[in-house]
């Protein structure tokens, strides 16, 4: 005899689904004495176990008379009740949902603090003991997954992604990927189409062919192989929980107190990326998805610009298509699981790295104020009306995001190589005239010219000198003396002859400064009675006026003084500027130039290079065109390389109707090869010439322009844009003794101002400015692999139609099995296998339970898949898991704390 304690089981706390139960336990007296009514009984428990204060759930039945005592020195907690009526009683307490078993106490709380063991038994009739095990909550606090996936059966998915795997198929060697690859090296010497058609090519007994196929063994016919399969698969995403995360923020209210709290979500979006251009310079594909808030949209972000991608528009949309190895097996269950492996592990690192980006998103900053204007942000006035300390959590909310994949079809496609792809699509020129520097600033300089000849008047007198004779009075008129040509002579009926001077030499007055004589204006006498010459060849002078001697020769021919001892007259001297003078005034004019001409070469200068830093800005903000767009338009340069690569007729419309009819060009995917070499350069044979190093001669794609008066087009003259800008600099090279030598690099242009370039710059890519990144290789690819799929319903004929292309090498040879391979295709042979697959993959694609199976999860919801993963089926959903994202919801808890502990309660 005695009391029997057992654990009734866990109900759930109404009204809450936080990982707590509501725990029960049955004990059961022998006699209702032992258990008397008014009693305080309880089950002790180690204090480890996060049990809940009864107080804080109110109006919760089962825990009615509940109360919880902790006592820190004896390392327990008391979770008990007062006991009703005499008899069998219930203890309930709230704790963790997660179940273990421990050693518990029943025991008996009297007045005086006082504890008293009760003995009890957990079996009826069992041994009675102070100790007991029985299942208990666990220790610690409780983790709570939300609510089981059941719970969610059905519902809608609220968004979803279609993407495929592209897997070449080998064993058949195509003569258009054949000869492409080989027919310019000396194992394809002399390879034709004409070589793929006929018996010999079938069972491979040409030798060509025979070679081409040992060298080109197991995988690596791939390049060489005409078809692959294309399996596409759709991913969903599900609206699943929400829960609170983990605490963004504290506050603390004294009774009484009343704080207003001030909530800013800050989320980092492509504007913003200028004012944080530092943590933004890598441009990777993960910083463009923060602008998304849900990993739907980051996922259909992320596959629209992973350049590594091919790219299909399935069902009207672009789907991305992902590159797998290649398979020898040509069965449809094969490559299924084989892409499905690779879209599990895609899918399942892609989402997680687009959430991790999502969950840095958000910021939030609280911040205590007494006022404010901010009217964008959230504000919340939060009171303590109790007498108690108040503790409150700002917890975020954070979404449960359930992901699904699905098989929804195989495709059976064309693959062939495209050289130089982008050769035919053109640039966008951005137009920006630029404006000259203004010079109205600059004054002009004021150009001296050489002084003006200087015509001055000089007024002279000639003497009347007498030689010889008695005319003292200069009464007579003279004439030049034919003895003497310095005298003037005149002879008297009687008496001796008079003389008189004839030739004179005047002294001038000193030429203006800076000037110097020149020439003889003129000679005026003032109406006198004279004759005379000034020439210099008559005056025995080399020139008249002498500049030497800054004098006047003058010889009369005939004179009569009129009685007066002198003659005055006026000479006009023409001066004109000294060598020096001119030499003063053309060096200064040239030093007033060169210092205009610097003031103007340095206002070019800062206007080009702020042209080309603007330049640059514009380019680096160029918004890029719609992907669509643009794999629209690549797509329709493929085919239109396609139609004149391969011979259809004479026709090239008819040929791309029949093509239109049998592949779906809509549709068509295309992978983009590196550009480092040219596929159609034949190789010379080893060792292989190192490719030439830039020098200082090299040129970019898009140089940029040079400035005015360097001997090219000027910058400021106004243009258009077509790229980014390249510069052919000089660095140093040292040699490991530390010697130098010139090194030149094709460089391309940065400013503090501009967006990081974009992928391919160091390369020496042509960028085009309104493109992504997927364009850029495209522009700049060697070559493409385009896949064409077949349209559904047309795999047979399409078959037969690339059997004439691709010609029939390997057809007769036996297929080599492969594991998973069905019974059907041993001894078969490769052409054989080729028609069955087509016909089975024709027969899926036309199947309606195949096609509503693709669709069954938009018609019947989720339908949680056990274990989470399974080997892919066709048209099954394979693959499931879950995602945490976080919200822009902040939410306040009410916390309390232990003082003595410092552990939330």
């Amino acid at each position: 005899m005695g009391i029997f304690v057992s654990f009734s089981g866990t109900a759930p706390i109404p009204g809450a689904d936080t990982g707590f139960r509501i725990w029960s336990y049955t004990v059961t007296p022998s006699s209702p004495g032992e258990i008397p009514a008014g009693q305080q009984i309880a089950l002790a428990l180690p204090l480890d176990v996060d049990i809940r204060d009864p107080a804080h759930f109110p109006g919760v039945p089962a825990l009615a008379g509940a109360f919880l005592v902790r006592d820190t020195a004896a390392g327990r907690q008391y979770a008990g009740r007062v006991t009703g009526p005499a008899g069998t009683q219930t203890i309930s307490f709230v704790a963790p949902a997660a179940q273990s078993t421990g050693e518990v106490l029943l025991v008996r709380l009297q007045s005086n603090a006082l504890v008293v063991a009760l003995p009890f038994s957990v079996t009826p009739n069992g041994p009675q003991a102070p100790t007991q095990r029985l299942i208990a909550p666990i220790a610690g606090r409780p983790v709570f997954q939300g609510r089981p996936l059941t719970d969610f059966t059905g519902m809608l998915p609220y968004a979803s992604e279609v993407f495929g795997v592209y897997q070449p198929l080998v064993n058949w060697l195509g003569a258009q990927n054949t000869v492409w690859a080989l027919g310019n090296g000396e194992t394809g010497a002399g390879l034709g189409h004409d070589r793929f058609f006929g018996p010999a090519a079938r069972a491979l007994d040409d030798e060509v062919l025979a070679e081409i196929a040992r060298r080109f063994g197991g995988s690596a016919q791939s390049v060489l192989s005409p078809v692959g399969l294309v399996n596409l698969f759709r991913q969903y995403f599900f609206e699943f929980d929400t829960f609170l995360g983990a605490p963004a923020g504290h506050l603390w209210l004294s009774p009484g107190g009343t704080v207003e709290v001030v909530e800013t979500s800050t989320r980092r979006t492509l504007v913003e990326r200028t004012a944080e251009q530092a943590e933004e310079t890598s441009r990777k594909v993960e910083e463009s998805l923060t602008e998304q808030d849900d990993v739907a949209d980051a996922v259909k972000e992320e596959n629209a610009n992973d350049t590594k991608l091919g790219v299909s528009a399935t069902g009207g949309v672009n789907a991305p298509i992902f590159h797998a190895d290649a398979s020898a097996s040509f069965t449809v269950q094969s490559t299924v699981k084989r892409s499905a492996e690779e879209t599990h592990k895609h899918a399942r690192t892609q989402s997680s790295k687009v959430t991790s980006e999502i969950k840095r998103n958000y910021k939030t900053t609280f911040k205590t104020v007494t006022e404010t204007t901010d009217t964008s942000s959230r504000r919340y006035v939060v009171q303590n009306t109790t007498g108690q300390l108040v503790n409150y959590e700002l917890r975020r909310k954070m979404r449960k995001v359930g992901v699904q994949l699905q098989h929804i079809g195989s495709r059976l496609a064309w693959q062939i190589y495209i050289d130089k792809p982008g050769r035919h699509l053109g640039l966008g020129d951005m137009v920006d005239l630029v404006t000259g520097p203004d010079l109205t600033g600059v004054q002009r300089p004021e150009i001296k010219t050489h002084p003006a000849e200087q015509k001055v008047t000089h007024s002279l007198s000639l003497p009347f000198i007498l030689h010889q004779g008695a005319d003292d009075e200069a009464e007579n008129t003279y004439t030049l003396s034919p003895e003497n040509g310095d005298h003037g002579i005149h002879k008297p009926t009687a008496g001796t002859n008079n003389i008189i001077q004839f030739r004179f030499d005047f002294p001038l007055p000193p030429p203006p400064p800076g000037f110097e004589v020149n020439r003889l204006g003129f000679v005026d006498f003032r109406g006198a009675q004279v004759q005379f010459t000034t020439d210099p060849t008559k005056l025995g002078m080399q020139l008249n006026p002498d500049p030497a001697k800054n004098s006047l020769g003058l010889r009369l021919t005939h004179a009569n003084f009129q009685s007066r001892k002198s003659l005055p007259f006026d000479v006009s001297i023409i001066y004109t500027p000294t060598a020096t003078t001119k030499a003063d005034i053309d060096k200064a004019n040239a030093e007033a130039k060169a210092a205009y001409d610097k003031q103007i070469a340095q206002l070019q200068r800062e206007a080009y290079g702020q042209a080309v830093r603007d330049r640059l800005r514009k380019v680096s903000r160029m918004q890029s065109r719609p992907a669509e767009d643009l794999r629209s338009e690549e797509r329709q340069t493929v085919f239109r390389s396609l139609l004149f690569r391969v011979d259809l007729g004479p026709d090239p419309h008819l040929g791309a109707e029949v093509l239109q009819q049998m592949f779906d060009v809509d549709e068509m995917l295309y992978f983009v090869a590196p550009d480092y070499w040219r596929p159609r350069t034949p190789t010379p044979p080893p060792p292989h010439p190192v490719p030439p190093e830039p020098s200082q001669s090299s040129v970019g794609r898009y140089p940029v322009p040079p400035l005015a008066g360097s001997g090219g087009a000027a910058l400021t003259r106004g243009d258009t844009v077509v790229s980014w800008y390249s510069h052919t600099d000089q660095n140093n090279a040292i040699d490991p003794l530390g010697h130098s030598s010139e090194e030149w690099r094709v460089n391309y242009l940065i400013t503090d101002d501009s967006l990081p370039a974009p992928l391919g710059s160091s390369l020496g890519w042509l960028i085009q400015t309104d493109g992504d990144e997927r364009r850029n290789e495209f522009l700049n690819a060697a070559w493409v692999k385009a896949v064409l799929p077949v349209r559904p319903g047309q795999e047979a004929r399409a078959l037969e139609l690339l059997r004439t292309i691709e010609g029939e090498a390997v057809f007769d040879k036996p297929y080599p099995v492969q594991p998973g391979d069905p019974p059907e295709y041993q001894g078969l042979t490769v052409g054989e296998v080729l028609r069955k697959l087509a016909a089975k993959v024709q027969a899926d694609n036309t199947d309606p339970a195949a096609m509503l199976a693709a669709e069954k999860v938009f018609e019947t919801g989720f339908d949680p898949l056990a274990g989470g993963f399974r080997p892919a089926e066709p048209y099954q959903v394979f693959d499931q898991w879950v995602e945490v994202l976080p919200t822009d919801q902040i939410v306040a808890v009410a916390v309390q704390y232990d003082p003595k502990t410092g552990q939330q309660l």
